[in-house]
This record gives structure tokens, sequence and C-alpha cells, in this order.
């Protein structure tokens, strides 16, 4: 895979405004698609803890180069929003970020709308969700995962029927291996993905040790392990948390900065979603094909 930024021109509108009654503050989403083209396949993704509709763009740039539109919301737990882990707010933001894509979804029609001509250019039978690590986690439930409480009872059903397949990037694994921090602030963590029924990618880095399980990097591999087919993994040896600096070039957050692995996540999604999606099997034919260099690998089931 090749970390030169794709030459299909691109555009950007923001931001468009999602009605999401009971929020404290207005939801914001950032679109991003292709300049021309037409039925193109919808990617709503969901970032990271403290991040925004700004960030990420290594990826989404490169799904939008690919042919998909790509809608981004600024979730409660933005930085730019200031609410910390003591906030009475925050044992709640992730109920509000599951709701915040139900939003987008349900209202998919005007926010594409509002980006100039891509209601008439969009396929609304072909919709994704992608969410890297908080996000991930967000994403999994309109996929099908459900969370557990302390009892270990599933919780309710979120997923949603505009959804047809995803990806996770860096999702959690299960909470029972929590760290007394997580138990205490991240209780959510606990996720089902027996329910999770919808064609995945998961995609886990090898060196991606997480400070909230006292399991190795295998517990990112539990999104794959223990959901029903359809799934495929990308497994990335070298890749930590941020697989290469997949929120942004030289971010604090990135450790491992490595343009060519983020370029490889983001167009192993995009293959993924074209041959879910019935579209285009080729480019994942072409990758499972290149995999076995040792640096990465695809599993199926």
């Amino acid at each position: 895979m090749s970390s030169r930024h794709p030459a299909r021109p691109i555009v950007s509108v923001k931001p468009i405004a999602v009605p999401s009654p009971g929020r404290d503050s207005d939801l914001q989403v950032k679109v991003t698609a292709p300049l021309v083209g037409h039925h193109l396949p919808v990617l709503v993704f969901s970032h990271g803890n403290a991040w925004s509709m700004d960030g990420y763009e290594p990826l989404v740039d490169r799904w939008a180069a690919a042919g998909f539109i790509v809608v981004q919301p600024t979730h409660l737990d933005s930085r730019r929003n200031g609410i910390t882990w003591d906030d009475p707010r925050f044992a709640t933001i992730w109920r509000v970020r599951i709701a915040d894509l139900h939003a987008i979804l349900d209202g998919l029609g005007a926010v594409l709308r509002q980006a100039g001509d891509l209601g008439t250019r969009a396929d609304r039978d072909r919709v994704a969700v992608v969410g890297h690590s908080w996000g991930a986690q967000t994403a999994g439930a309109l996929l099908g995962t459900r969370v557990l409480d302390a009892d270990g009872t599933p919780g309710e059903d979120l997923s949603h029927p505009a959804v047809s397949a995803g990806a996770l990037i860096a999702a959690t694994g299960t909470g029972d291996s929590l760290t007394p921090f997580a138990a205490e602030h991240l209780p959510f963590m606990r996720p089902d993905y027996s329910t999770m029924t919808a064609p995945t990618l998961v995609i886990a880095g090898g060196r991606d040790q997480s400070q909230l399980s006292t399991r190795g990097p295998e517990w990112f591999t539990d999104a794959y392990h223990l959901s029903p087919a359809p799934k495929s993994m990308l497994a990335i040896a070298e890749g930590e948390h941020t697989l290469g600096g997949v929120a942004g070039e030289a971010v604090a957050e990135t450790t491992d900065e490595d343009p060519a692995r983020v370029a490889l996540v983001a167009d192993a999604i995009a293959a993924f979603l074209l041959d879910a999606f019935k579209l285009d099997s080729a480019p994942w034919t072409t990758l499972n094909t290149g995999a076995g260099d040792g640096t990465w690998s695809i599993t199926s089931k």
C-alpha cells in the first residue's frame, strides 16, 4: 500500500448542525466527499476520546478519494468541550455518543443536502459506521454490540437499521480485565460482541498495550474472535494504539508514527467496505493476496 496521498479531488463542508434534542451543546458534523461521482456509499466515523470532527484527516481523505461520503461528528468528550473524567456528565457520554450517530443517520438526508449536492449523489442503501478506540465502541453499538451490566446482563440493542457494515479500529475487549481506574470511570467498557452480526473489519495492533486492561494487545482482538461471522481482522504487528497516527501526523498521542501504516488502515477499510457493499471486490482481493510479509495479516470467518 502506498502512503502517497490520493490524487482524486475531494471537498469538505463544515460545520453542519444536526438536530439532537437533549444534548448539552449542538451536534456538529463535517462532511468530506469526492468532488464528482454518483451512487456514493456513506461512512459515518466516530472519533477517539477528546478528538473532534477536525481529526483523522489521513483516514478520511483517503476514504473520500476512494469514493465514500464521510460524515464526522464532534462528540461531547471532545477536548474543545472541556468535560473531564470527574465531570458528572462523563458517565453518560458513551450513550450520547451512540445517540449522536443515530441522530446523524436519522437525519442523513438533511445533512447531505447541507453539504451541496450530496443529497442526490449518495447511495443511502449503502451505509457503514467506523470508529477508533472509544469511537470503535460507539460504532460497534450500531453494528449490534451490547454493553453488559455489572451482573453480566446484556443491555439494550442500540443498532441502527440503516447500517449494513463497518470497521472497528483498536476496539476495546471484554470488561473482565479492566484496571481499577477503568472499572471506576469506564464501567460501560464491557462489550458483548456475540450480537454484533453485521459484516465488520476489526483492526488490531500487535503492540497496543492498553493502560485500561491487565491483558496484552490480544485484548483488542476480542471484537473479531467473540463475534459471529462474517468478520475479518487486520492484525498489524508493530501497530500501537494510533496505528501509525490515524488521528493526524505528529499528534501528541502518536507513539508509532508511520504514514504507510495509516494508509494501510485506511485502504483496508475502504477495500473491505467496497466488497461488503458488493461494489468492487478487487481491492479486497488484492489486499488479501498481498498479506503475508510478516508485518500485517488478514484473517476472515
